[in-house]
């Protein structure tokens, strides 16, 4: 067992840093157990447990919901890269968001191992209480510096999608739903997409939410 792969056994529970000797590369993450998110952040690895269950669900589901029309073209235009939980080179940190896409035609030479280094045409946080202010504090600037162009963040707890766009001057809310059922949101808003069953199936939880992540 490495002193990584040691590391992370005693500390999967909670979201930990490993510092090592040297600034953390790709090959640093290759080998780590598939029961946690790993990231390279300012040189270190960050290890954060999996999400639970609730909030797989929803990020798979949302997946789904924008995946039929916007990657398959059933019912939509196609024309896009959906990936749950990519693994995306930003400048010298490796970012794990929960869901980010690229339209197909910037889809181009994407090695088939290692970290995505194309930046995301959008990128969605389903938001927990143990993440959001990272999402929003840390995050949501480095992924303006990148030139991400869209972002959502998704609170499924409380049921609330907020829709930004990347302008010259940095991220620009453009709206925010409470409970939104059918919407047209950009950059998927040449279809209207039904967000009900998301609801629904947090509501059919018991509000065991994203937030015990």
């Amino acid at each position: 067992m490495t002193y990584v792969e040691h590391m992370v056994t005693r500390l999967r529970r909670d979201r930990s840093i490993i510092r090592l000797d040297h600034p953390a590369t790709w090959d640093d993450l290759d080998g780590l157990p598939e029961d946690v998110s790993a990231e390279i952040v300012a040189g270190d690895i960050v290890v954060t447990p999996r999400p639970d269950l609730p909030h797989a669900t929803v990020t798979s589901n949302l997946g789904i919901l924008i995946g039929g029309p916007f990657r398959m073209g059933v019912g939509g235009p196609g024309g896009w890269i959906l990936l749950d939980e990519p693994r995306i080179r930003f400048d010298q940190e490796i970012r794990v968001p929960d869901l980010a896409g690229w339209r197909r035609d910037r889809w181009v030479d994407v090695p088939r191992r290692g970290p995505i280094p194309l930046a995301p045409d959008w990128i969605c946080e389903v938001l927990s209480h143990s993440t959001e202010a990272e999402d929003r504090a840390v995050k949501m600037p480095l992924y303006a510096r990148a030139k991400v162009g869209h972002l959502w963040l998704l609170n499924a707890t409380a049921a609330i999608l907020e829709i930004y766009r990347l302008e010259p001057g940095g991220w620009l809310l453009v709206s925010s739903h409470a409970h939104p059922a059918r919407l047209c949101a950009p950059p998927f808003d040449t279809v209207e997409i039904d967000f009900s069953p998301l609801w629904e199936e947090v509501d059919a939880e018991d509000g065991a939410a994203p937030d015990e992540v």
